[in-house]
């Protein structure tokens, strides 16, 4: 298996094939296709529940979108045997979908939602980077998954979205150290407090009000919450081929909220 292949290319528009995107319907996920496909690539989204119609007319003929749960092995497979038989190449995976966390002490966390949420998150990240670790492989491609700032500095009440992730990382650094023979990256992005995306719902839902996010503003020291297009733009750096001597890492896009 030649490794080298893609060192020649310098931006992800230069590669041959096409880059999956999971979760394209939430904010982060949009965000990050509408980035891949501006920085020159063909995107292939998934959604769970309902098309992302609007960012399909948007994208235009640069993007597909296909249904998947990320817990479901046989049609993970089959999608990306599917891709990488119609374009030519998966070059690039990125994993941006994972249910709702609410925020709650874990002291209130019942045995059952932990589960389910290890489930949704943790076993739907693995679920997907076997399903497609094949084309990656084939291509010497790179996979990002999004996880987040949480994992580093512990707010209070996250622990049912921080657990999870924290596995997911452990479980990049596994795959970026097992992978790197075959020409294969694997990264994480953490973000911090965004104005959209979870953070964006958490305050919606109540479970971040006022005072919480004054507080959350006071342990930033660029002193505002970031957006999507901040997690798009490290997303599309380390999916890139300038990043092609960066696997195993973890960079969190928080504003300084882990120093």
């Amino acid at each position: 298996m030649d490794t080298t292949r893609n060192i020649g290319s310098r931006s992800i528009r230069e590669l041959p094939g096409v880059a999956v995107v999971t979760g394209a319907g939430g904010g982060i996920g949009s965000a990050i296709a509408r980035r891949l496909v501006a920085d020159g690539a063909r995107v292939a989204l998934t959604y769970r529940s309902a098309p992302p119609e609007e960012l399909l007319g948007e994208l235009g003929s640069a993007a597909e979108a296909h249904h998947l749960d990320v817990r479901d092995e046989a049609t993970a497979t089959s999608l990306a045997e599917s891709l990488q038989a119609r374009h030519g190449a998966v070059h690039t995976v990125v994993h941006a979908a994972g249910p709702h966390v609410p925020m709650v002490h874990l002291s209130k966390v019942s045995v059952a939602q932990f589960a389910a949420q290890v489930d949704g998150d943790l076993v739907g990240f693995f679920t997907v980077a076997r399903a497609f670790l094949a084309a990656l492989r084939a291509s010497s491609g790179s996979l990002t998954v999004i996880t987040s700032a949480a994992t580093r500095r512990y707010p209070v009440r996250d622990g049912l979205s921080a657990a999870p992730k924290g596995g997911i990382e452990a479980l990049a650094r596994g795959l970026a150290a097992e992978e790197g023979r075959f020409g294969v990256r694997v990264n994480c992005v953490g973000p911090g407090m965004l104005h959209d995306g979870m953070s964006a719902r958490l305050m919606a839902s109540g479970d971040l009000d006022e005072r919480a996010l004054d507080v959350a503003m006071s342990n930033i020291p660029l002193r505002r919450f970031g957006t999507a297009d901040d997690i798009a733009a490290a997303v599309s750096f380390l999916a890139s081929p300038e990043a092609g001597f960066i696997t195993g890492q973890k960079l969190d896009v928080d504003g300084g909220f882990g120093v």
